[in-house]
């Protein structure tokens, strides 16, 4: 599985960026992978080998650039709870700090980067992410309706995107929720704006799960909610990118 690390030009300077791809000398639909809050790390690189074996070119942003190449902070090689708070501390400011005015900019060098790669399609591409990068995912695929058309988010704060964005949606969407994360109530009424807004979605807790269930450097690593991640996931950028 051929892998690189490339440097995504931005309006305020170069994001380190990681890319897997089928070594089949095609172009292949584009995906944009937003890592959780942790950043770009050697989990996130697998994930994204992982989905590029189904046939797709994968992208993943370190959208921390700003304060250096990732990983931005010292991270341990697994995330426990003792470790987490710590991380965190440090992580919080730069979460805050990356504004919906970034997150817009940013999204417009990401998706022109991956859509120009040789070994990627120019048509339309796929927005997933983890954690904050599910809210950054969404809004991604907000502000880009004409051309990104899939957009799924796991153990995300989706909701903070707001119903302004929920509204200019045109990709169909999956959501993936922690039962630590969203309460049943708070569930339905995530699902109402969604029907509101005439989202074409999936969204639903994963059973026993907390907050960060995908990632398998953390505590909160579930492997059968993992699996229903991909059990979601790949079909919705089958369904979607199948023409690409």
């Amino acid at each position: 599985m051929p892998t690189k690390m490339l440097q995504i030009p931005t309006a305020d300077g170069e994001a380190d960026a990681f890319a897997a791809f089928p070594d089949d000398g095609r172009r292949h639909p584009g995906v944009l992978m937003y890592a959780d809050g942790f950043g770009l790390r050697p989990v996130l690189r697998e994930m994204a080998r992982e989905l590029a074996r189904h046939g797709y070119y994968v992208l993943v942003p370190n959208f921390f650039y700003r304060h250096g190449p990732a990983p931005v902070v010292e991270l341990p090689e697994h995330i426990g709870e003792e470790a987490r708070s710590a991380v965190m501390g440090r992580l919080i400011p730069l979460i805050e700090a990356h504004t919906v005015e970034r997150t817009l900019r940013d999204a417009d060098a990401y998706l022109g980067f991956l859509t120009a790669q040789p070994e990627a399609s120019a048509g339309p591409v796929a927005v997933t992410g983890y954690c904050i990068g599910g809210l950054l995912a969404v809004r991604t695929a907000a502000a880009h309706p004409g051309q990104v058309t899939a957009v799924a988010g796991f153990h995300a704060p989706v909701g903070a995107a707001g119903p302004d964005s929920l509204r200019r949606l045109t990709a169909q969407v999956h959501f993936g929720h922690a039962e630590t994360d969203l309460t049943p109530e708070a569930l339905g009424e995530l699902n109402q704006a969604l029907d509101a807004a005439g989202v074409d979605y999936t969204s639903e807790i994963y059973p026993d799960t907390v907050h960060g269930f995908t990632m398998a450097d953390t505590d909160a690593f579930n492997s059968a909610a993992l699996q229903l991640h991909w059990d979601h996931l790949l079909p919705l950028l089958r369904r979607t990118l199948a023409n690409c």
